[in-house]
């Protein structure tokens, strides 16, 4: 993955954002064993402090877990993983959406360019 950041926003959050993506994706399988912090961060090219604080705020919502001595790993929870699919891809198409709406587009225009599009 490309780790790409914007200046509008913490770091942590964006990496937080983009490992959840790689987790709901299946890019990173249940189960799986993380790479440790220190290479995750060389991975991103930030400090290892900031990998740490997202590392932390995933395994506060539940998507990793540490085992000690073996290190972090993606839960096994498929039920939570889809849970946050859902949430994810509702809160993208509400985005979507409502930027439809704002350059007057219509919910049906919208959907049909969504239909028009899929797939490409």
């Amino acid at each position: 993955m490309d780790y790409i950041f914007d200046n509008d926003r913490p770091i942590y959050i964006q990496l937080v954002e983009m490992l959840k993506v790689e987790i709901i994706s299946g890019k990173l399988k249940l189960g799986e064993r993380l790479l440790s912090v220190r290479e995750l961060a060389m991975k991103a090219r930030v400090n290892p402090n900031t990998m740490q604080k997202a590392l932390v705020e995933l395994e506060n919502c539940g998507l990793i877990y540490t085992e000690r001595t073996n290190g972090k790993f993606v839960t096994q929870d498929n039920k939570l993983i889809e849970k946050m699919k859902k949430e994810l891809a509702n809160e993208k198409v509400n985005n979507y959406l409502n930027d439809m709406k704002n350059i007057g587009v219509t919910y049906e225009e919208a959907i049909v360019y969504l239909q028009e599009l899929g797939g490409k």
